[in-house]
């Protein structure tokens, strides 16, 4: 049964937020029967800390906003997209998430049973990744004052003694590694929005990535660097890196992981794939001695099948990125000026 046959009506109106029977009753039938009432309808969720402590000795916590056009895109929607991103923020301190904050803000005219479906997907995505979405807020704005729906989630979780994950700890001699294809998402955004008209088989790569982290952590508890290359890419990951560290990363063109599909929009448009957003690829900074058995821990999990060895870090010149070409040069890859694709996330 969809929400739009629970006595809601078809469509979002300013009534649903404005605190009175309408919204509560939006709340009852969209969220709080998706998500359950984990705060006892309280305006906070109440986490105990005894399960915190028991895995870790100190808690993450983090927040993002999503904006993503369209909503729906094949591979997932912008309910899976704010579960899986702020699962994979906390990841990549090496925290193990543990709840989720929801909170949305919906444009009046916006048909209801679109917003179910987006409650449902979250709770599907976060169902998967064993974490609980525990507390939220819904606001109401006037037509035209935002598109169809932004989400924000945010996220605690706990990170493990003596993890010490930064973006500052990149070293000379380390390996640097991508878990998979890269690309996949931005392309896919911009496919779905039907500028390009092609009929490619892209899919975004949204999916959560703790599990794969801790499997990383197994094989290699000193994991320097972990990031996800969301907006910005893989370019913009590793420039971050070799700014905080004061390292050159050099990147073997070769090893790149980018899909033909990918290859095919970005030759269109004149643009790079290492600047198109990932919403499910990992890059890792590690040992160069534990480079291989980390390499092999990441391949046993299903989010890094495809993953592999892209590059080494060197300690000059600093603060730098260059890809090694297949035909043996290097260029340098710098951050990536403004946005190339607007609303991916």
């Amino acid at each position: 049964m969809t929400a739009g046959r629970r006595n809601l009506g078809p469509t979002i109106t300013m009534a649903h937020g404005g605190g009175g029977k309408a919204m509560h009753d939006l709340i009852d039938e969209v969220f709080v029967r998706r998500f359950g009432a984990t705060g006892g309808r309280e305006d906070q969720a109440r986490l105990p800390l005894a399960d915190m402590l028991a895995r870790g000795d100190r808690l993450a916590f983090t927040t993002d906003s999503y904006v993503v056009d369209p909503l729906f895109f094949p591979g997932g929607d912008i309910g899976s997209l704010a579960v899986n991103g702020t699962i994979n923020d906390l990841a990549m301190g090496g925290a193990i998430p543990l709840a989720l904050s929801c909170a949305v803000i919906v444009e009046e005219g916006l048909p209801i049973d679109v917003l179910d479906r987006v409650a449902e997907s979250m709770r599907r995505a976060a169902d998967a990744a064993g974490v609980k979405i525990v507390t939220g807020d819904t606001k109401v704005v006037n037509r035209g004052a935002a598109d169809k729906l932004f989400v924000n989630t945010a996220g605690i979780g706990v990170i493990g003694s003596g993890i010490d994950i930064r973006a500052d700890r990149a070293c000379p001699g380390d390996a640097v590694l991508v878990s998979g294809f890269i690309g996949d998402h931005g392309a896919t955004i911009l496919n779905a929005r039907g500028e390009l008209g092609l009929d490619a088989a892209i899919a975004s790569d949204t999916q959560p990535l703790h599990e794969l982290v801790q499997a990383m952590l197994e094989a290699c508890a000193d994991i320097h660097c972990l990031r996800d290359a969301t907006r910005g890419g893989l370019a913009s990951v590793l420039n971050e890196f070799a700014r905080a560290s004061q390292v050159r990363i050099v990147v073997d063109e070769t090893q790149l992981p980018v899909r033909e599909e990918v290859r095919g929009v970005c030759a269109i448009l004149g643009l790079d794939p290492l600047y198109f957003a990932n919403e499910g690829k990992l890059v890792a900074v590690v040992p160069e001695t534990a480079a291989r058995s980390v390499l092999e821990a990441m391949r046993t999990h299903p989010a890094g099948v495809d993953s592999t060895i892209l590059g080494e870090v060197h300690a000059s010149p600093t603060a730098v990125v260059t890809l090694r070409s297949r035909f043996g040069g290097e260029r340098i890859v710098d951050m990536p000026i403004g946005e190339q694709l607007p609303r991916i996330c």
